[in-house]
């Protein structure tokens, strides 16, 4: 014990030892030190450091880092999740659905920026939840799309494909992540999947003329009904089981920074099926009524809703019981099996 006292004294008497140096150095200097700061800061330096080209260089990289990248990605960011978008005008004899499919493509891809491509020298290269949004939502009109292909748009199902609509599933199938170069498969330009989803919108409103021209097929019989329904639920389950592995994933970790990827992704993904199925809901009216399930689709369309807009400021991965930190993909994961649970009572009713 009184070694660590010896100690302690010693590093205390060099410390005030030290700083007497330095008040002794600052008052013998104390003009020349004023002298130097005052040269350092004048205008005139700053004139002679911005004289020379490569300084200039340096603070034009300098703010392109602090202010292009965070504040280009800021303005660039925009989860639209509004519920109330109505999408462009539906002529008579066109299907609302389709309608719908090709408004949110022109949205997302024309109106918007289509970011889940873009390189690294784009701001928006660095967001991740407006990407994972777009890129849900896609993955959604994507697999709506083949089922139109394959039972919407042809008489039972066995006649020829609609040439549209085919042309339009498989453009919707295009990875929404590449850009007009990609050294993966070539080092030549390449279809972007901006170009691939705007021809995929063209074809959908092709069809739509078509069809209010008497020229195309759009069943609806409840059959088909129930086969949309069930293509959909079945997706919603493959996502609450990402959720459920991510959520197990963010327990062994501190900082779970693939949660917030999960989350806009099944976001993005219910946002799009809920504009679906609400226009769904205006094409397929007469089945409906006859089944006497307003109300319940009603309430389908709702929980839609409601799991789309949820909207965290930080999606926080805590454990589901956690009482301190939520966990937010539990509560989408909550919702996307409540919608499920409402897609199956709603196909069981058309199904009698």
């Amino acid at each position: 014990m009184d070694k660590f006292k010896n100690f302690l004294l010693l590093l205390n008497n060099k410390i005030v030892l030290l700083r007497t140096k330095l008040l002794i150095y600052i008052n013998k200097n104390q003009v020349r030190l004023v002298s130097m700061f005052k040269k350092l800061f004048s205008f005139d330096s700053f004139t002679e450091f911005f004289g020379k080209w490569w300084h200039r260089i340096i603070v034009i990289l300098l703010l392109i880092t602090v202010l292009y990248f965070p504040i280009g990605g800021a303005m660039v960011h925009n989860i639209d999740d509004d519920t109330a978008y109505k999408g462009q005008t539906v002529n008579k004899g066109e299907s609302y659905t389709v309608s719908m499919v090709a408004s949110l493509i022109h949205r997302e891809v024309d109106e918007k920026t289509w970011t889940p491509n873009l390189p690294f020298f784009f701001p928006s290269f660095y967001l991740d939840n407006m990407p994972n949004y777009q890129l849900g939502m896609v993955n959604a009109l994507s697999k709506f799309t083949i089922e139109l292909s394959d039972q919407l748009g042809r008489m039972r199902g066995s006649s020829q494909a609609d040439p549209d609509l085919e042309n339009a599933a498989g453009m919707l199938k295009y990875p929404g992540t590449r850009w007009i170069f990609d050294a993966s498969t070539s080092f030549m330009p390449t279809t972007s999947a901006n170009g691939m989803y705007k021809s995929a919108r063209k074809s959908l409103i092709n069809y739509n003329k078509r069809l209010a021209n008497g020229e195309a097929v759009f069943e609806k019989r409840a059959d088909n009904l129930i086969s949309a329904l069930d293509k959909i639920a079945k997706d919603l389950g493959s996502s609450s089981a990402i959720i459920d592995k991510q959520i197990t994933a963010g327990q062994e970790t501190t900082f779970d920074f693939k949660g917030d990827d999960v989350f806009y992704s099944s976001k993005g993904k219910t946002y799009a099926y809920y504009l679906v199925l609400r226009e769904l809901g205006k094409d397929y009216k007469q089945v409906i009524r006859d089944k006497e399930m307003d109300k319940v689709w009603e309430k389908m369309v709702e929980t839609f809703e409601k799991a789309s807009s949820l909207d965290p400021v930080v999606v926080v991965n805590g454990a589901p019981d956690a009482q301190i930190m939520p966990s937010h993909l539990s509560s989408m994961g909550f919702y996307l099996l409540r919608a499920r649970t409402k897609l199956q009572e709603v196909s069981n009713i058309l199904i009698k």
